[in-house]
């Protein structure tokens, strides 16, 4: 919740105080600096694992623990967890809908991304200008600092040229631009391009600014500064929802910029960000929408299935601190078939709120699992449709570069481990889902 607005002047946008809570941890004990292959053995060690299965190796394919390419040995487990049904076995109505929702994100916060505290820090916005580029008629530098001066979230926002009125946005989870400065460029026009080319906002958020992507960074960050340096519980947050959590922070901020909709936010990530957008979508309603790309293992793939990335790659010293420690023993001595919950149920957390799942060709992003992500959509239709909107209007995988449609959409592009061939088809079919709503997704573009 918000404790305290205070607008404060910043030029052609005016900002508030934002914020969860003022409190920033409890007690005086030290900060506990550990490396993650440290942090990674004591929580094991509280769960009494004395190790965990290898994850898939997706180099060598003679290896014991080959990857699976083959759809033949994919579906392990049998059955997935119950969406509609709730824990006392009752069938769930459009009227119960609302306390089965709520088990469910339980179990996601107990068992695989962990809860956020009630010590989370809470967030106070700056904006400065920022030199306008890939066309944008106005770009503001946003900054989310705690009190202490800890935290210091990064945000951009690009304001689209010749539009008039509050416009909706697109909200992208972004990686740094050191790191991306090292990719080849993105092909013209840019994903940013395109969205301010249909009078929407562009707000690129970095959540690295938040949350550092290492174990070994766990006792700083939002995380740390939550806990008081101290290590995490078993049910603590990881770093999706960490992401997750600056995501809904920033979209705190929009929501007291003037020139945006704060009710037509849409969510972008690809990858691990994709994951994070997920997750962000599934725990914070106000989003709008959501454009999940290549989100794989722990985002829109079925959990319980082997092909390409399985539990035990998250769950490894590597990657284990983009969730809950309780996440840790589904890799030993549990299976995943063991998992209280699954991607299906995550996605049907999003209901009845538009959600397209984009995913690359079925070789170049076959880690990711294009038809597990599939799967898990149509086995989230049945929220959508309890819901009165659109399941995913077909159960068949498509053929590649094939938009199944509804307010749940489905799409394999035909290049590889990027959101970028599906962009156009996205910002489309988010302009129809929009209209179908009521609620244009385009900004009213002015009299030159």
């Amino acid at each position: 919740m918000h404790t305290t607005r205070r607008s404060v002047g910043l030029g052609a946008v005016s900002l508030g105080l934002m914020g969860l809570s003022t409190a920033h941890g409890t007690g005086s004990a030290p900060v506990q600096t550990l490396t993650a292959e440290e942090d990674h053995r004591r929580l094991l060690d509280l769960l009494g694992i004395a190790r965990l299965r290898p994850g898939a190796d997706g180099q060598n394919p003679h290896a014991s623990n080959a990857v699976n390419y083959d759809e033949a040995r994919a579906d392990r487990c049998v059955g997935l967890p119950a969406l509609l049904t709730s824990r006392d076995g009752t069938d769930v109505t459009r009227g119960t809908w609302p306390a089965r929702r709520a088990e469910i994100l339980a179990m996601f916060e107990n068992e695989i991304y962990g809860r956020v505290p009630v010590s989370a820090p809470g967030i106070r916005w700056n904006s400065t200008p920022a030199p306008a580029q890939d066309g944008a008629r106005e770009v503001r530098g946003l900054r989310g600092e705690d009190a202490t001066g800890g935290l210091s979230i990064e945000a951009t926002v690009s304001l689209p040229p010749c539009v008039t009125g509050p416009v909706p946005a697109v909200l992208g989870l972004t990686f740094p631009r050191a790191l991306t400065d090292r990719f080849p460029p993105e092909p013209r026009p840019t994903w940013k391009e395109q969205v301010l080319a249909r009078g929407m906002a562009v707000v690129e958020y970095v959540p690295v600014s938040v949350q550092a992507d290492d174990g070994a960074g766990l006792a700083s960050g939002a995380i740390g500064l939550a806990g008081g340096g101290r290590p995490r519980a078993l049910t603590d947050w990881g770093a999706l929802r960490a992401w997750a959590w600056g995501a809904g922070r920033v979209l705190d901020a929009l929501e007291t910029m003037p020139g945006i909709d704060a009710r037509r936010v849409s969510i972008f990530g690809l990858s691990r960000y994709g994951k994070a957008a997920l997750v962000a979508m599934a725990f914070d309603t106000r989003f709008a929408a959501a454009f999940v790309a290549s989100s794989g293992q722990g985002g829109a793939k079925l959990m319980r299935r082997d092909f390409g990335e399985r539990v035990e790659n998250i769950a490894s010293s590597g990657e284990y601190h983009w969730m809950a420690g309780a996440y840790l023993k589904y890799a030993g001595p549990l299976t995943a078939c063991d998992l209280p919950v699954d991607a299906h149920q995550l996605i049907a957390l999003c209901a009845p709120r538009p959600v397209f799942i984009s995913v690359g060709n079925p070789q170049a992003d076959a880690w990711t699992d294009p038809r597990g992500m599939f799967l898990a959509a149509a086995a989230a239709s049945p929220a959508y449709a309890l819901l009165g909107a659109r399941p995913l209007q077909s159960p068949r995988f498509p053929p590649l570069g094939t938009l199944v449609d509804g307010d749940l959409a489905f799409r394999q592009h035909e290049d590889g481990h990027t959101g970028g061939p599906n962009w156009p088809v996205f910002l489309d079919w988010w302009t129809a889902a929009g209209a179908r709503d009521r609620m244009p997704t385009g900004g009213q573009p002015c009299t030159p």
